[in-house]
């Protein structure tokens, strides 16, 4: 059972009073009901020794060198296996054939990007072929030497064409993104506000903010983008020498693509921030979704096919399912392994392109799994 703190009614209740209230329907049938067995895709571990996989993300359409049904993987560390170094995005097909996607050199990019390259689980690939990846870099895998990063933006061969930066993307962790015909929306947390100075502690100052692409109709224009928009603000975070940073992760939209729901990690809770994509000021932490029961450290999330939300945790090895209305329905073993079981092994995750299993990482032995 969803266990509902006093905080959380309060934020549903103001949710309410501000005529952003919660969906009320839910799914009949849960999605994790049909899924039963995990198998190992592949190995994510390039040649040149990058691991700790994070980012997930299914390709829609093949163009370049990117293959339709193909899942790329963005790796944060590099074979040192210091966190924050990690340059290298793997493709890999539903067969497991495994390739290199791209490889980023630090040394040679084509705009600002304060810091480096490390990167994260802030990974979205677009129907038109333009990648998107967020980096958060450190020098020595700590978080004493974080910096802000940037978003890198490739395109379908690979190839870093621009970056985005901006005193509002500081420490950009997760992202999803939707598209609008020549425009897309990319949703981005940020967690790097405050977090190092403050040593440890938590300080109450993670981002979600809300960046407006104009593609290219044809050749080899760039994409646009806007000046960040701050949606969600007030996330808990700190950082942590096992994690770097523990602050606001996942990211999905709901199945109409106006409640942008946020894995709230540091707080045990799935937040929902309505009107996502046409507010123009800050949700806060938004609405409570769901908090506790058994959500175990949200990390990454994904929308499931009958518009359930999936999410994995960061302390054990479940992946959970929750209706739009809050009421946490499945749940299943995705990891066992390690003391305790699961804990510090799973990331991102992404519904498979037939729509009929879960893709994630486990970076625990390097690897994209697939529950089905």
């Amino acid at each position: 059972m969803t266990r509902v703190s006093r905080t959380s009614i309060l934020l549903t209740a103001g949710a309410v009073l501000l005529g952003t209230a919660l969906p009320a329907a839910a799914a009949a049938t849960p999605f994790l009901n049909a899924l039963t067995t995990v198998s190992t895709v592949s190995s994510t571990v390039p040649g040149n020794g990058d691991i700790n996989p994070y980012g997930v993300a299914v390709v829609a359409h093949s163009t370049g060198h990117l293959q339709r049904g193909a899942v790329l993987v963005s790796n944060f560390n590099a074979a040192s296996n210091k966190q924050g170094t990690g340059t290298t995005i793997m493709q890999i097909s539903p067969t497991g054939k495994a390739s290199l996607f791209a490889q980023v050199d630090p040394a040679h990019l084509p705009g600002r990007c304060p810091g480096g390259v490390g990167l994260t689980t802030a990974l979205s690939v677009l129907s038109s072929g333009w990648v998107i990846v967020g980096s958060l870099p450190t020098t020595d895998g700590t978080a004493a030497t974080a910096k802000a990063g940037c978003l890198l933006v490739l395109d379908s061969h690979g190839r870093v064409r621009e970056t985005i930066a901006d005193k509002k993307i500081n420490g950009p962790w997760d992202m999803t993104a939707s598209e609008h015909g020549n425009t897309a929306d990319l949703f981005v947390t940020n967690v790097l506000n405050g977090t190092v100075a403050a040593g440890g502690a938590n300080v109450n100052r993670g981002t979600v903010v809300r960046i407006r692409l104009r593609l290219p109709d044809h050749g080899h224009r760039l994409p646009v983008a806007s000046s960040p928009v701050v949606i969600g603000s007030g996330f808990a975070e700190h950082s942590d020498p096992a994690a770097l940073v523990v602050g606001p992760t996942g990211l999905t939209l709901g199945r109409h693509g106006q409640t942008l729901y946020v894995a709230d990690t540091a707080s045990n809770r799935i937040a929902a921030i309505p009107n996502a994509s046409t507010r123009t000021r800050t949700a806060f932490t938004g609405a409570n979704l769901t908090s506790g029961g058994h959500l175990n450290g949200p990390l990454g999330l994904a929308l499931a096919p009958n518009g359930d939300v999936l999410s994995v945790n960061a302390a054990d090895g479940l992946v959970v399912e929750t209706t739009p209305a809050g009421a946490q329905v499945a749940n299943r073993t995705l990891d066992a392994t390690g003391i305790p079981p699961g804990a510090g092994t799973l990331f991102g995750l992404a519904v498979t392109a037939d729509r009929t299993g879960v893709y994630f990482v486990d970076d625990g032995d390097n690897t994209l799994k697939i529950l089905h």
